[in-house]
């Protein structure tokens, strides 16, 4: 709810797409910041306590952007969007911290045999979740206010706070080392760049991502193409998560079999033509079909590669791997968003997101021939 919410605001405020990059710019720059620490974090102290924590501070993060619905009609002419872009700042933090830590809980509370069903059963849940909110997201802030929309989202971002508390505690063994902060830093680094399945499937996803962020340019495509309005948007930002969560669902009984890295390859690279295809479209319902490929196939890519980073990961290193992983692929969400901003400000709308989907395939094409390890991965070399 909060993404679309905020960047139909940001729009609002300034009819110009670069805030919107902007942003995303500026979740993702304290991301990057806190993520390397917070995955030593994750690594050594209780994870369900820095999840809960995390999600405390988003609490603080959406109550701040309520608040800022009912004053920036008065602040705007003098302070611009700044006020929103520092809360947006503080849950750009707080998701660096919860990130990898809850990747790393998600381990505990499963049997490795499990971790691929684990993966796609909660892909599916969260991928609800974010067809429901955008559509809510879009209809409150139509049919009500901006400010009625951010109230659900506090509540419900209280709500899921509450929910990790329920998950019952375990006892908890401090995990003792020997090493620095800074050694232990290095080591996960080391790890990562040294298994090439790893680092190829990251580095994939890093610049498919990056520059194939179409969705947060979405709100323009609503308002100057489609002249659909907020609940248009809230549709149009909903139809990726239909697509992924029919794929989670199909994927609930998925078994590591076959060519694994050759899997992720391609599905990324479909990745990258159904951005094409929603660039070139003018066709509303028909964006919405695109859309909902735009989804599946990056839901197919995020399935297969988390189960391979649980898998090639040994516990003890876990939060430091999804913190780098975190600054990989969480960010280059933000930093996707702030690229697309920036190229439609100086291509226009249409040619920067055909440019993002054939950046896309030629990101493809370089991770297959620089990380032939990944190319020939097999489930079966993961699971026995």
């Amino acid at each position: 709810m909060e993404v679309v919410i905020v960047r139909y605001q940001v729009y609002g405020l300034a009819h110009d797409p670069l805030p919107i990059g902007i942003a995303g710019l500026v979740e993702a720059i304290p991301a990057l910041v806190v993520a390397l620490f917070a995955g030593h974090m994750a690594d050594v102290m209780e994870r369900r306590r820095l999840v809960i924590l995390s999600r405390a501070a988003l609490i603080f993060s959406s109550g701040g952007l309520l608040a800022l619905s009912f004053l920036m009609p008065q602040l705007y002419p003098t302070t611009g969007i700044w006020p929103i872009y520092l809360m947006i700042f503080i849950a750009g933090a707080a998701s660096g911290f919860l990130s990898p830590a809850s990747f790393a809980y998600h381990a505990e509370l499963l049997p490795k045999e499990l971790y691929a069903n684990g993966a796609a059963w909660n892909g599916s849940v969260w991928q609800t979740g974010a067809i429901l909110g955008p559509t809510i997201g879009g209809l409150i802030a139509g049919f009500a206010s901006i400010s009625d929309a951010y109230a659900v989202d506090v509540v419900l971002t209280a709500a899921s706070a509450v929910l990790v508390f329920l998950i019952p505690a375990r006892p908890f063994e401090p995990r003792m080392r020997e090493e620095t902060s800074v050694q232990s830093i290095v080591a996960g680094w080391r790890f990562v760049f040294s298994n090439q399945p790893i680092l190829g499937s990251i580095s994939l996803d890093l610049f498919a991502v990056l520059f194939g962020g179409a969705v947060a340019m979405l709100p323009v495509y609503a308002s100057d193409i489609f002249h659909v309005g907020a609940q248009g948007l809230g549709i149009m930002q909903a139809a990726p998560s239909v697509g992924a969560v029919l794929v989670s669902v199909l994927f609930a009984h998925y078994r590591m079999r076959g060519g694994v890295g050759k899997q992720i390859l391609l599905t990324v690279a479909m990745f990258g033509i159904t951005i094409l295809l929603f660039a070139i479209t003018t066709n509303f319902y028909l964006s919405l079909f695109f859309l909902v490929l735009y989804g599946a196939t990056d839901s197919v890519s995020v399935i297969i590669r988390s189960t391979v980073l649980q898998i090639l990961t040994p516990d003890e290193m876990r939060g430091r791997v999804a913190a780098i992983n975190s600054m990989f692929i969480g960010t280059s969400n933000e930093i996707g968003a702030f690229e697309s901003g920036v190229a439609a400000k100086l291509l226009g709308l249409v040619p920067s997101v055909v440019f993002g989907g054939v950046m896309s395939l030629l990101t493809v094409g370089a991770v297959a021939l620089a990380a032939p390890k990944l190319r020939r991965l097999r489930g079966e070399e993961l699971v026995g």
